[in-house]
């Protein structure tokens, strides 16, 4: 949606371009009326016959349009009255004998059609300007209090992330204060993705770049240590409103399950690759693979008791897809996300 700005420098849409007053418009009625003449007396030797309003016509629609419907009528009169005098039989007179006013009725209703569209038109442009320019100031104000919206969500959802941590502090069962950890954990990267993932206009965003911001405040959010990561994309895949939730949290959870059993053991050379590919014409590929300590010998992910891997599991089969852990060729663990192209 233009601005306002943009909408009023539209130099097509500024017609008539100037008010001049009546004096003003009568001087260049004048002006116009006599440039028409002196063309018409230049070039009445090489016409036939007729023709006494060939160079007033585009001298009145000319002057309506760019300086409005009362010069243009001014121009018009005295265009009349000059044409009558002058190229109309019997010429030198305004005697008004039947073919002068058969050829006057034909001029004044042309004229006045002329200056009548162009007066309706000038109207219309200047209602759809001004409707332009109101549906630009909605549109600004929407964004600005959707983004606001956005800013509070976000506020709120990592506040309950806050609260959540101050309550881990007065429970004593441990594995209490894991599930305290972990849902304040989750609910904090939320809070941070929430203000990238939506956009007011409605358009999806393009996924490569939503996953490396995601990564960052994942590893920002679950850990002290240094592990740096690189996006490799292969598609220019962008990611739906509808999809970027369910996605954003099972991405987060691959990357928070390498960091916690991955690099657990207090490493500082951990690496995340985070790939997105096609794996074909109708399915799209995410991949995270870390270079850590990799998986338990016998590793299923159907027996696995993680909160984490469950959701994202779940998450994937939401969206369509499915989700995948298995040992990188490297070492470390590989998980998969395969979900269709109509999500993203």
């Amino acid at each position: 949606m233009p601005s306002v700005a943009a909408t009023r420098g539209r130099w097509t849409e500024r017609y008539p371009l100037t008010r001049m007053g009546l004096v003003g418009d009568l001087l260049v009625a004048l002006v116009a009326t006599g440039a028409a003449t002196g063309i018409r007396q230049l070039i009445d030797s090489q016409l036939p016959a007729g023709f006494p309003f060939l160079t007033y016509f585009p001298a009145v629609i000319l002057i309506a349009f760019v300086l409005g419907t009362r010069a243009g009528t001014l121009t018009a009169i005295l265009s009349g009255l000059s044409s009558w005098y002058w190229f109309v039989a019997p010429f030198g007179s305004f005697e008004l004998e039947h073919n002068a006013r058969i050829a006057m009725t034909f001029y004044v209703f042309i004229t006045g059609t002329e200056i009548t569209l162009v007066h309706w038109m000038q109207r219309s442009n200047r209602l759809l300007v001004a409707e332009r320019e109101a549906n630009a100031r909605l549109a600004e104000t929407r964004e600005l209090l959707f983004r606001e919206l956005q800013h509070r969500v976000s506020n709120n959802l990592q506040m309950v992330a806050a609260l959540l941590t101050v309550q881990r502090r007065q429970v004593k069962d441990e594995s209490a204060r894991t599930a305290l950890d972990e849902a304040a954990r989750r609910l904090q990267t939320v809070g941070k993705i929430s203000r990238q993932l939506y956009d007011p206009s409605g358009d999806g965003q393009h996924l490569g770049t939503f996953l490396d911001q995601l990564a960052r405040d994942v590893i920002e959010t679950s850990t002290d240590q240094r592990v740096s990561h690189r996006v490799v994309s292969h598609s220019e895949a962008r990611i739906s409103p509808e999809a970027a939730i369910p996605l954003a949290l099972v991405v987060a959870e691959s990357i928070a399950n390498a960091i916690e059993h991955g690099f657990g053991d207090g490493r500082d050379n951990g690496a995340l690759e985070i790939r997105l590919d096609q794996a074909s014409h109708e399915r799209l590929a995410v991949e995270i693979e870390d270079n850590g300590r990799g998986l338990p010998l016998g590793f299923r992910l159907d027996d696995s008791n993680s909160l984490g891997l469950r959701i994202a599991t779940m998450l994937a089969g939401q969206l369509g897809g499915s989700f995948t852990l298995s040992s990188a060729s490297g070492g470390g663990a590989l998980a998969r996300l395969e979900l269709p192209l109509e999500p993203v």
